[in-house]
């Protein structure tokens, strides 16, 4: 059993990276993969660990892109270092840095007081996002919950939404390839679209290079995994799976078994390394 996608305090995680690997293993997994929102910086922590307690570490991270819904890309096989979508990557930070000044700012419009500074120390010395701003909403008395504070104040179309950078899903694709990684759309069901929508957006970005879909989702249930998955077939995709862990963030999730049901088996890692670039 395997589990493809989650989150570290990289990101917008409660964990270190060598935490998520120690979880990995606690619950039995062979493989897991880091996927931190637009960055690398904990694939080197959580590969060490990874070699120590025996699970194997699948370097990778998870970029946003523009669409109408919420579509996500996870990227498999993408190394710290030098390469086109590295030198993206770089930039989408610096973005993500300027939308939290802007976050900040629209918060204290509110009369929701959160500082800078606030928002770097729950973060840690890597990339703040809006779970960080939830948990010290909650923390304040100014919501009940991570989730509370998305629903009220953080999730789109709500008062303190600030849209950031994101890659055209094409770019992101591309950019992938051309570095020696795997692309594969994240939640399929995320983007809201209906079922000839979602196999007509599937198919043209299998055609620029998408090489996988996330059938074996976390929160979705047994038809829906098992409708991505006849969807994946149908257009000759890869079909993967993980729990989307982020810790206290999304409490409901845990590493490797999602809400309880979740199952990843090892052959969906052996179908994306079959498609690595020779």
């Amino acid at each position: 059993m395997i589990d493809l996608h989650a989150h570290s305090t990289v990101s917008d995680g409660s964990d270190s990276p060598a935490a998520v690997v120690d979880l990995a293993a606690k619950v039995g997994l062979s493989a897991v993969a880091l996927t931190d929102h637009d960055r690398l910086d904990g694939v080197e922590a959580a590969r060490r660990r990874a070699g120590e307690v025996g699970v194997q570490l699948v370097s990778g991270c998870e970029i946003s892109c523009h669409h109408q819904g919420t579509m996500h890309m996870l990227v498999y096989f993408l190394e710290p270092g030098p390469g086109p979508l590295q030198e993206e990557l770089a930039r989408l930070q610096r973005a993500r840095e300027t939308r939290n000044e802007r976050l900040v700012g629209r918060l204290a419009e509110l009369g929701l007081p959160v500082t800078l500074d606030e928002l770097r120390e729950e973060a840690g010395p890597t990339g703040a996002g809006r779970p960080h701003v939830a948990a010290i909403l909650v923390r304040k008395g100014l919501a009940t919950s991570v989730q509370d504070a998305f629903d009220r104040w953080l999730a789109k179309g709500r008062p303190a939404y600030m849209e950031k950078e994101r890659l055209d899903p094409l770019d992101a694709v591309r950019l992938a390839r051309r570095s020696g990684a795997l692309p594969v759309l994240a939640h399929p069901l995320s983007l809201g679209l209906s079922g000839g929508e979602l196999e007509a957006t599937v198919r043209e970005l299998a055609e620029a290079g998408l090489v996988g879909l996330e059938a074996i989702y976390g929160r979705y249930n047994q038809d829906e995994r098992a409708s991505l998955a006849v969807l994946a077939a149908r257009v000759k995709l890869a079909i993967t799976g993980g729990s989307d862990y982020h810790g206290i963030y999304k409490p409901d999730l845990s590493v490797g078994t999602g809400r309880g049901d979740l199952h990843v088996p090892d052959g969906a890692l052996a179908a994306l390394l079959d498609r690595l670039p020779a």
